[in-house]
């Protein structure tokens, strides 16, 4: 009887651990910072945003949750590579040298990096009128290297976010600050207050980063990002957030 019980007991502690394994797999962990509308943002407490849709309509054609986890920007590479999560998505340009690093699904979106100044900010004109002048930009973004190596007379003033980029443009402590073309037109869109010159510095491709160790996986989101391109689903998440952002 107790020879019984034993085999009883142990075949359920089994069954345990693999309802516990088959659900740890039905999560996706997300690393995200959710502070760059419209991508993504909070508002009334929960996170919204382009990316937040995409990634929540990706998990349902993959049969996953998604789990977020929100930290800073500088910190989405090196908490990926670290796994503290499975995936980055938070308007992560795809560039030769984060790709030394992670891997990046297909592009998701096509974005830029733009320049915004003071609507009544006179002298900056052109992309040429950014040498000499204060600029902010996020930390840990493509911002810092590019400008630092193509407009080197540029005073950079480097802030942990976005919002505060237009905040010191705001306040006159910064004459200009460059960032990503949906945040830039967002901004404009519902703040006010500034400009965005025409001529843009880069056109850039989004991607979603993940762990080269994981080639499954990155199959998987290319996969579910076709599938909503496909049904449609992709094209109603562009129209329902960037029909107002961008020119």
């Amino acid at each position: 009887m107790n020879i019984r019980r034993t085999f009883l007991l142990s075949c359920f502690a089994v069954a345990s651990l693999g309802a516990a394994h088959s659900n740890a797999q039905d999560v996706l962990r997300v690393g995200t910072d959710a502070t760059f509308p419209p991508m993504e943002y909070v508002e009334n407490d929960k996170r919204t945003g382009f990316d937040i849709d995409l990634v929540e309509a990706m998990g349902k054609a993959m049969n996953k949750r998604i789990e977020w986890v929100d930290i800073d920007f500088k910190g989405l590479i090196p908490g990926l590579v670290s796994k503290r999560f499975d995936m980055s998505v938070s308007a992560i340009y795809i560039t030769d040298e984060r790709k030394k690093v992670v891997d990046f699904s297909d592009s998701y979106y096509a974005g830029g990096l733009v320049a915004m100044v003071k609507d009544s900010n006179t002298s900056i004109k052109t992309l040429n009128d950014l040498n000499g002048k204060k600029v902010a930009v996020q930390v840990g973004t493509k911002s810092v290297g590019y400008l630092g190596t193509n407009y080197p007379k540029v005073q950079l003033v480097e802030v942990e976010k976005n919002q505060e980029m237009f905040n010191l443009v705001d306040i006159g402590r910064a004459d200009a600050a460059v960032t990503g073309k949906p945040a830039a037109f967002q901004y404009v869109r519902t703040r006010g207050g500034l400009r965005v010159l025409e001529e843009q510095l880069t056109t850039e491709a989004y991607g979603m980063a993940l762990r080269k160790d994981t080639p499954e996986l990155t199959s998987a989101i290319n996969a579910a990002l076709a599938k909503l391109k496909a049904d449609g689903t992709y094209a109603q998440i562009v129209k329902k957030w960037f029909s107002n952002t961008t020119k």
